[in-house]
């Protein structure tokens, strides 16, 4: 009987069995595993390993050889009786390098090769930084188009109703009925607050203006006998030789129905890139480049591109700005334009460097744009930013609205036609007003001018609209924002998260607090607010301000308890757990959902929206709250009416009486324009000689593209 084999027998059998040759598997090195138990590493843990930090330290150190050498051949030239030289302090971080390149010494050399920008919404403030005064150029560009703006938008500005056969209602109803009950509201008010002071009230004052108003016709000016005619912009009648683009304030006066036509394109509005008006980013992006490009060669006399690698940039951002906005901007000036570097400087800081103010609340009153930020010891305070979407462009419009209201002698103007825009701004600029004893029924006359027309000169009376049109700072309900949300992110989306694809652009505690309080509550579809909504005519609806409980009440528990008890300052890590009692407030970045920053328009009066920016900047510490109460100061041109000044003062006492010995509204000092401080203070962050730190350089862009910016800006990235 033969016996069972075994699996190895029946392996060699078949030819299957495992032999060992002494053979590798493969001749790649084998890696041991890691000790969990004690591993380190020293990547990215020394400076020497940062190209940024590294670039500087080699920079720093072939100063230092250079200035070595050149101390030692000196004092091998000098001769016995001459006297010792000075002692040069090494380690002093030296800004001017490409100036010294150069061959340029002294302290105006520090700024005559670095290029200061600030673009807005209205208009671009450039300039050397050596230069006392910025220059001031539209942010404009007229390209030949088929219509102009106010053929394509058809509809006037103010939009007025209509009956259903065309005819225009009357002036009380072509705005609707809410704006009608909302200015009457106003004007009985108003009348009620001036009796309280004392001051004399007509009762008929209304009546009066509106029957002079109806009665009185124009009166025609033949050009020749105009002094102050204006000169338009000639343009070829040959389409061959008319220009393609004009930029500036040529753009501007362009004729309307010029041959051929020209549109104007504003790349920048409400503080936001125009994805309106433009069906391509490459043309928004093209825009802005052509616009900075053609100031830097008209008021810098810099004509050759070749020469700007020579010259550096310091741009102006917003305090709560957007990633892409910076990205792009960073990769204009190094790639398209060629500067040699470039350094960033935010907007409430820069406007302190200009005013030379150590901390304070800064409150920036543009054109479409306010933006209001507390800065302390040179640095922003995050939390604090805030950034609404009106300014002295909505008090134009309002303005006009109001005037026509009373049956305004001009009932055709249409703030979309350029010379109406030009006249509405005027006529706001020299009758606008927030001094009570101003309001009375006035004379005043105006003259429309307009190309291929005789001068017209307009007798008209003003009354309480003076007044109203920039109460709505404080009453922002007045304006219209129907159309500032119109096609929102249609071409730039916002910045997301590269690992979890969240948005990331900056946030702030008090801009959450703002959007809280007009935020309506979400449908129960789970639809957009804004981007999917919309009205009747198509376009998108802007969220409608509603009145919501104060969210200021922790201001007026802190002014019971300021005398009481004194308690000890919250931290200033956003990370330490904060009060329940400051929930309501602190709590809004965590209780909103990042798409109501894109679908609510930021609007509130401006007297809350400061008190809002105190709270969360100061951190319920009574010591700072006074002192950025103290602190505040009002720049921008948006501000510059009379008695603005005085009347926010007034407003903020009799919202926070507690406060009222310590609430001051101040101007920048020195009497610097209120709307050049912002450029000043970026002149002076370019010449100053510790903001090494913060140019970056081409090879370094080249090198890590937009991460750069994480160790460059000298805030949080």
């Amino acid at each position: 009987m033969v016996g069972k084999k075994s699996g190895k027998a029946l392996l060699r059998e078949e030819g299957l069995e495992r032999t060992d040759n002494n053979m590798d598997l493969t001749t790649w090195p084998l890696v041991n595993m890691i000790n969990q138990k004690n591993y380190y590493t020293e990547y990215l843990k020394r400076d020497d390993q940062i190209l940024p930090l590294r670039l500087q330290q080699e920079e720093r150190r072939n100063r230092m050889t250079t200035n070595a050498k050149d101390r030692d051949r000196a004092l091998a030239q000098a001769k016995p009786g001459d006297a010792p030289m000075p002692d040069i302090e090494m380690d002093l971080d030296d800004d001017v390098a490409m100036d010294d390149a150069a061959g340029l010494m002294g302290q105006d050399a520090l700024g005559s090769k670095v290029i200061v920008l600030h673009p807005g919404s209205q208009n671009l403030r450039i300039g050397l930084a050596s230069d006392a005064l910025p220059k001031t150029v539209p942010m404009v560009i007229a390209r030949r188009w088929e219509f102009n703006e106010s053929e394509e938008e058809g509809e006037p500005k103010p939009k007025r109703l209509k009956l259903d056969d065309g005819t225009t209602l009357e002036p009380e109803k072509m705005f609707g009925e809410g704006f009608a009950s909302q200015y009457s509201t106003m004007c009985s008010e108003l009348k009620v607050h001036m009796r309280s002071h004392k001051r004399r009230v007509l009762p008929n004052s209304k009546e009066l203006i509106v029957n002079y108003n109806k009665r009185t016709p124009p009166e025609t000016i033949s050009e020749h006998n105009d002094p102050l005619r204006i000169d338009w912009t000639e343009i070829p009648r040959d389409i061959r030789q008319a220009p393609a683009f004009i930029t500036g304030k040529d753009a501007l006066r362009i004729p309307d129905y010029s041959l051929p036509r020209y549109k104007l394109f504003w790349p920048l509005r409400h503080g936001w890139y125009n994805e309106h008006d433009y069906d391509q980013k490459r043309a928004l992006y093209g825009d802005i480049a052509t616009i900075i490009e053609e100031a830097i060669k008209t008021q810098l006399n810099i004509p050759r591109k070749k020469e700007w690698a020579q010259y550096s940039c310091v741009l102006v951002v917003p305090d709560l700005y957007e990633r892409h906005y910076v990205t792009q901007f960073l990769d204009m000036l190094l790639r398209d334009f060629g500067f040699g570097r470039v350094c960033f400087i935010q907007e409430s800081l820069a406007a302190t460097f200009g005013a030379g103010y150590t901390s304070a609340c800064v409150v920036d009153v543009g054109a479409q744009k306010t933006s209001i930020c507390c800065v302390e010891e040179g640095m922003c305070l995050e939390n604090s930013r805030i950034n609404l979407k009106f300014g002295g462009a909505d008090v134009t419009e309002t303005f006009i609205r109001m005037m026509l209201f009373d049956h305004f002698p001009y009932a055709e103007i249409n703030l979309n036609r350029r010379y109406d825009c030009l006249l509405a701004e005027e006529i706001k600029i020299k009758f606008c007003t927030l001094n009570e004893g101003d309001v009375s029924p006035q004379p005043a006359d105006f003259h429309l001018r307009a190309s291929g027309q005789d001068t017209r000169k307009y007798m008209f009376k003003t009354y309480d609209e003076i007044l109203l049109a920039p109460q709505g700072y404080f009453q922002p309900s007045i304006f219209d924002h129907s159309l500032k949300l119109r096609d929102r992110r249609k071409l730039v989306d916002r910045s997301r998260d590269l690992y979890d694809g969240s948005p990331n652009d900056p946030v702030s505690t008090a801009q959450s607090a703002i959007i809280a309080m007009i935020a309506p509550p979400l449908p129960p579809n789970g639809q957009a607010l804004n981007g999917q909504n919309d009205g009747p005519d198509g376009a998108a609806v802007s969220t409608p301000l509603r009145q919501l409980p104060n969210p200021l009440q922790r201001f007026s528990e802190q002014e019971r308890n300021s005398h009481s008890a004194i308690g000890s300052p919250a931290p200033d890590d956003d990370d330490t757990p904060v009060p329940q009692a400051d929930s309501e407030i602190t709590g809004a970045k965590n209780e909103l959902d990042p798409s109501l920053r894109d679908d609510v328009l930021p609007v509130a009066a401006l007297d809350v929206a400061i008190l809002t920016s105190i709270i969360h900047g100061a951190r319920n510490d009574d010591r700072k709250t006074r002192d950025f109460l103290g602190g505040i100061m009002v720049i921008g041109g948006g501000a510059q009416i009379p008695g603005f000044y005085s009347y926010l003062e007034e407003r903020l006492k009799e919202s926070r009486p507690g406060f009222a010995k310590d609430i001051m509204i101040g101007t920048p000092p020195r009497e610097l324009d209120p709307q050049g401080v912002v450029w000043k203070g970026g002149s002076v962050f370019g010449k100053l000689r510790g903001t090494n730190d913060s140019w970056i350089s081409r090879l370094e862009h080249d090198r890590l593209g937009a991460r750069v910016l994480a160790y460059k800006l000298m805030w949080a990235w």
